[in-house]
C-alpha cells in the first residue's frame, strides 16, 4: 500500500478552519497522513475541527507565506515521524478550492511518472519553468535528500511576494534539476492561465480552482466560476460559496455569480480601461 504524507499550508485572515478547508483536508486524509500548519493565529477550537483528519495541526502568523508553513510542517514531521517509511511526500496549500474531482487517480498518475518530483501544474514561464507550489509531490530521492532539508528549513521572510516566488517556488524546481533530479506535471499553464481560464481547466478535469478567480479582472470570471459550481457536488459548492462570501462579501459574490456574459464583458472593459489609465496594462 502506498504511503503518503501531505504537508499542508493554510491561511485564513480570520483564523477560521471553515468547511472549504475541512473538505480539502478530509479528502487528503483518505489518501495519506496530513500535517497542517497555518500562517494564521487560530484558536484551539478551530484546530479541533481538523483533529479527525490530521496527525498534527498548529498555526501562527509567521509572515513567511506557504513555504513558511511547509517549513514548519516539515520540521515537525522530520522530528516526530520516520520519513523513510513514506513513499511520497506532498506539499500542498489552500490557495485553491477543491477537490472538485476525486484525487486518487491524479496522485497515482503523477506517482507513475517515475520522476523525482511532480505536480499538478507546470508554469511555462520562459525564464523559469517550474512546478506551481500549491501542489507538489516528491519521491524519497528529494524529500530525504540533505539539500531539501536545508532548502525547506532555510525558508525566511522576504521583502515581497515576488521574491518569495522566485526564491522558493522557482527555487524548488531549480534545486531538483541542479541535484540531478527530474520533474513533470499533469497540466501546463502559461503565465496566469490557471487563474483566468477556470472553465477551460475544469473541462480538462483539473481537480481544483484557484480562490482568487473570484476577484480576477474585477469579477469578470463570474460566469466561468458559476459554470464550474453548477457541476460541483453540493457540499463542496456550498463550502466554496460560503467561504467566498465571508472573504469577498455576500453582495459581491452573488453579483458576479449571477451576472450575464454581457455584464462580465462590461466589467472586463472597465477593468481594462482602468488598467490602461493607471499605466499597468
Amino acid at each position: 500500500m502506498t504511503k503518503r504524507l501531505f504537508l499542508f499550508a493554510g491561511y485564513d485572515a480570520d483564523g477560521i478552519a471553515d468547511a472549504s478547508l475541512i473538505l480539502y483536508v478530509r479528502a487528503l486524509s483518505k489518501l495519506g497522513d496530513v500535517v497542517l500548519y497555518m500562517d494564521s493565529n487560530c484558536n484551539k477550537q478551530e484546530f479541533k475541527k481538523l483533529t479527525p483528519y490530521v496527525l498534527y495541526a498548529d498555526g501562527l502568523r509567521h509572515g513567511e507565506y506557504d513555504f513558511g508553513s511547509y517549513k514548519r510542517g516539515f520540521i515537525w514531521a522530520r522530528d516526530n515521524l520516520d520519513l523513510s517509511k513514506y513513499d511520497f511526500v506532498y506539499i500542498v496549500n489552500d490557495s485553491v478550492y477543491g477537490p472538485l474531482f476525486p484525487l486518487k487517480t491524479y496522485l497515482e498518475k503523477m506517482e507513475a511518472s517515475h520522476t523525482d518530483a511532480f505536480g499538478l501544474v507546470k508554469n511555462t514561464k520562459s525564464s523559469h519553468p517550474h512546478i506551481q507550489s500549491w501542489f507538489i509531490g516528491m519521491r524519497k530521492s528529494v524529500f530525504l535528500a540533505k539539500w531539501f532539508d536545508e532548502f525547506i528549513s532555510g525558508v525566511r521572510p522576504l521583502k515581497s511576494k515576488g521574491a518569495i516566488t522566485h526564491t522558493y517556488e522557482h527555487g524548488f524546481t531549480k534545486n531538483v534539476v541542479e541535484h540531478g533530479g527530474t520533474w513533470t506535471c499533469l497540466y501546463t499553464a502559461h503565465n496566469r492561465d490557471i487563474y483566468n481560464r477556470v472553465k477551460f481547466y475544469w473541462r480538462k478535469k483539473m481537480p481544483f480552482m484557484k480562490r482568487v478567480a473570484f476577484t480576477r479582472h474585477n469579477g469578470t470570471l463570474g460566469p466561468q466560476i458559476s459554470y464550474v459550481l453548477k457541476h460541483t457536488p453540493a457540499p463542496m459548492r456550498r463550502a466554496i460559496i460560503k467561504n467566498a462570501e465571508r472573504i469577498y462579501g455576500t453582495q459581491y459574490v452573488t453579483q458576479i455569480l449571477n451576472q450575464s456574459r454581457f455584464m462580465a464583458l462590461v466589467r472586463g472593459i472597465k477593468y481594462g480601461i482602468n488598467k490602461a489609465i493607471s499605466g499597468k496594462l
